[in-house]
């Protein structure tokens, strides 16, 4: 609940399960970022965690898992690795005066403008390194905007790139020499992939998703691997043409280039706004792959979990939480016969609430 803890907002939020070493119980952590002065994205920002032992019912204590002083620390992209309750967490940071504006307009110095963060935690989100950065490993130098997530990334499984860690991620572009943009216009977001093969100790920068081209806006990625092996990216069209405001792409060789660029998702309406993915276990070829959002394309409300037999193809109507205020969430496997959202909530505003639903599967793969 907002206002709590000394922080007036908490917003984007992300979940993963991980096992915890030597008991083996199950654990669910789920993080947020906790904005001590207000709503606004920019501000004295932290990056705090929460973890639950029994599956989404009771949740510990708030803690914080980065905190940067007044500087804004946000965007948690944790990846669950092995099934040793190890994670790793990427995440993004800016001088806490600095709006997404200026930033997108060049107008902010290099040290305050995104930057790069990776720290791990190896007993199950109880305790974290300390952040370090990797801007230089994972961020063009004519890249201004940046955003890691928000939302879970996956270790692959599957394929010759098993082992690989996957997040997607956003940037913007500086405009091109002679033209009059400024660059805060949408069509100069853009998406790409980060890729780790030694377990989030390094990082690199996997496809990159081409801006300016006026059609489709990339922004919010999130991220699944089908039962094929294949990974399939479904992100936030920033008032691109997709009429329904989200797109989706492919790639088999496990996020480093797609298939073909980024297009429309014909069967899925929702406003501009974060999405999450979530391959819930199976090796069948229609293995449910689930997707969330607000579902009402005029205000975000209506959060709505959709379901896809065909690795993101077409996608369900989808089943419908509520008509509540919603926005930002995460998709979680919790066992082989439920799954829980966490996602942004309120009556009033989307963003009053962070809450915790479990669901079950059959409820959101019923024709």
């Amino acid at each position: 609940m907002s206002g709590r803890d000394g922080y007036d907002t908490f917003r984007i939020p992300a979940v993963v399960a991980v096992r915890e070493p030597g008991s083996g119980r199950d654990v669910l952590v789920a993080f947020a970022e906790g904005r001590r002065l207000g709503k606004a994205d920019h501000g004295d920002v932290d990056v705090v965690r929460r973890l639950s032992y029994d599956g989404g019912c009771t949740w510990s204590e708030l803690r914080p898992v980065a905190d940067a002083g007044p500087d804004t620390l946000g965007n948690p992209a944790p990846v669950a690795v092995g099934d040793g309750g190890r994670l790793v967490l990427l995440t993004t940071r800016n001088g806490g005066d600095a709006t997404e504006s200026a930033i997108m307009t060049g107008k902010v110095a290099p040290e305050d403008g995104r930057r790069v963060f990776v720290q791990s935690s190896p007993d199950a989100g109880a305790t974290w390194s300390a952040p370090r950065e990797i801007t230089a490993q994972v961020k063009r130098a004519d890249w201004r905007w940046y955003a890691t997530g928000p939302g879970h990334g996956v270790e692959l499984t599957a394929g010759p790139d098993a082992g690989r860690l996957v997040v997607g991620a956003n940037h913007s572009v500086a405009p091109a020499d002679g033209s009059t943009d400024t660059g805060a216009e949408p069509r100069h977001y853009a998406g790409h992939s980060l890729l780790s093969d030694d377990g989030g100790e390094t990082w690199r920068i996997g496809y990159v998703d081409v801006a300016g081209d006026g059609t489709h806006h990339v922004n919010e990625t999130a991220v699944a691997q089908l039962p094929d092996g294949t990974v399939y990216f479904n992100a936030r069209d920033q008032k691109g043409s997709a009429p329904g405001n989200r797109v989706h792409a492919w790639s088999r060789d496990g996020g480093a280039t797609l298939d073909a660029p980024f297009e429309e998702v014909a069967s899925i309406t929702a406003p501009p706004v974060q999405g999450s993915l979530l391959q819930v276990s199976g090796d069948a070829a229609d293995a449910p792959l689930l997707m969330a959002s607000p579902a009402d394309p005029r205000d975000r409300t209506w959060m709505t979990v959709r379901t896809s037999r065909d690795g993101g193809a077409t996608w369900s109507d989808g089943y419908r939480l509520s008509d509540a205020k919603a926005a930002y969430s995460d998709l979680v496997r919790l066992d082989d016969e439920h799954v829980g959202i966490l996602y942004e909530t309120g009556s009033t505003t989307p963003y009053e609430a962070i809450r915790f639903t479990p669901l079950p599967v059959t409820s959101l793969t019923t024709d």
